[in-house]
C-alpha cells in the first residue's frame, strides 16, 4: 500500500488556528459508509443521527501541561521538552529540542527550582529524563509546564482549558482527543435525554500524534506504543450493546484504537490496562465499532489511514474534497465528521 494514495492538498488557511465558540457550533459532515453519501450539518445536530440505545464511547484522557522550556546547565542554551509518558513520579519519556545538544548525562534547568538529567535515549529519538526538585516534584513539574498545542497551530490559545474535553479526567496525554472537543455539557444532557448511553475508556495520546509516516510502503511504518485502560463497567457496557445489537460509536480515533486493542478476535472487549502499537490501515477488520466520530486529519497520516480503513479510502477522500469545497475547517480545532 502506497502512502501517496492517502494524500490530498490541504491549504494552510484551512487549518483551524483557534476553536470555534460555542464548542457545538462547529460543522458536522455526515458520511454514510454503505453509500458514500454526505450530509452537511452542525455539531449540535448530532442527536438527529443517534437513537435510543446507541452507545457513545469517549476517551476521558486529560492533556498534561507537558511542554517545558528550560536551559542546558553550563551553556544556558534554550531547551524545549515535551513530556510523553510517566515512567515513575520522577522519570519521564520525552521529546527534546535540540536533541543533538542533550546527550546522556546532560542537565536541564527549569523554573520552579526543577532540574532534569538525561538518563537515556529512546528508540524513537526521544529521551528518558530524571527530574528532581527540593520537594513536590510532580507539582512543580506541572506548574512549570504549558499545554502543548500541535505544531501546525501558530496562534496563542487564550484559554488552555479549551484544548481539553469537557469530560477530561485522567491526566496523562500529550495531545487532546480532538473529536471530543465539540461536546458541551448541554449537548451531553440532550443525548442522555434521548436515551443515548455513554462509556468512558482512557488512552493517553503520545508520540505518534506528532510523528509522520516516513516510508512510502505504509506497512513498514512502526507505531509508537500508547497506554490504555478499559474499566470493567465500560467493557460490560460495550459487550452488552454488542449482544443486544445496539450501535457502538467511538468518539475519536484514540477511542477506536483503545477498543480494537482491548477486543479479542470475536469482538469481546476485555477490561484492564494495556499497551498498544496497533496500526489500523485499510484491510483491517474492525471488531467493535458501528460508527466513528472524528475530525479531519492530516494528509499521509496514520489517522487518515485509520478512517480510510473504517469507511473506505475512496469514500473518505471524496468526503474530504467536498469538505474543502464547502469551507470546512481542518485538524485539531476544526470541524467534525460522523461516519455511520
Amino acid at each position: 500500500m502506497r502512502l501517496a494514495d492517502f494524500d490530498y492538498e490541504l491549504p494552510p488557511e484551512r487549518i483551524a488556528q483557534q476553536p470555534i465558540e460555542p464548542r457545538d457550533a462547529s460543522r458536522l459532515l455526515v458520511l454514510r459508509r454503505e453509500t458514500g453519501t454526505v450530509e452537511h450539518r452542525t455539531f449540535r445536530d448530532l442527536p438527529s443521527y443517534l437513537r435510543p440505545g446507541d452507545l457513545l464511547v469517549i476517551n476521558d484522557t486529560r492533556v498534561l501541561p507537558a511542554r517545558l522550556h528550560g536551559e542546558k546547565a553550563g551553556t544556558h542554551g534554550r531547551v524545549e521538552v515535551l513530556l510523553l509518558r510517566e515512567i515513575s513520579p520522577t522519570v519521564w519519556e520525552a521529546m527534546v529540542k535540540p536533541g543533538r545538544r542533550l546527550q546522556v548525562g546532560a542537565l536541564i534547568e527549569f523554573p520552579e527550582s526543577l532540574t532534569a538529567r538525561v538518563l537515556a535515549r529512546t528508540g524513537a529519538g526521544g529521551r528518558v529524563l530524571q527530574f528532581s526538585a527540593p520537594d513536590r516534584v510532580r507539582e512543580r513539574l506541572l506548574a512549570a509546564g504549558k499545554v502543548p498545542l500541535p505544531p501546525y497551530i501558530h496562534r496563542r490559545l487564550q484559554h488552555p482549558e479549551r484544548y481539553q474535553t469537557v469530560y477530561a479526567r485522567a491526566e496523562g496525554s500529550s495531545a487532546a482527543p480532538t473529536a471530543g472537543l465539540h461536546f458541551t455539557p448541554e449537548l451531553l444532557a440532550r443525548l442522555s435525554a434521548l436515551g443515548v448511553e455513554f462509556a468512558a475508556v482512557t488512552l493517553h495520546i503520545g508520540l505518534d500524534t506528532f510523528r509522520p509516516i516516513k516510508v512510502e510502503e505504509v506497512e513498514r511504518h512502526q507505531m509508537h506504543t500508547e497506554h490504555y485502560l478499559v474499566s470493567i463497567p465500560a467493557a460490560q457496557a460495550i459487550n452488552q450493546a454488542h449482544l443486544e445489537r445496539r450501535r457502538v460509536i467511538a468518539v475519536g480515533t484514540t477511542t477506536a484504537r483503545a477498543l480494537e486493542s482491548a477486543a479479542d478476535q470475536a469482538g469481546h472487549v476485555q477490561p484492564g490496562a494495556g499497551s498498544t502499537a496497533l496500526f489500523i490501515r485499510p484491510g483491517y477488520r474492525f471488531r467493535t465499532l458501528d460508527g466513528l466520530l472524528t475530525n479531519f486529519h492530516m494528509p499521509r497520516s496514520t489517522l487518515l489511514l485509520m478512517v480510510s480503513a473504517f469507511a473506505g479510502r475512496e469514500k473518505v477522500l471524496a468526503a474530504y474534497h467536498e469538505a474543502l469545497r464547502e469551507g470546512y475547517r481542518f485538524l485539531s480545532f476544526g470541524d467534525a465528521m460522523l461516519i455511520i
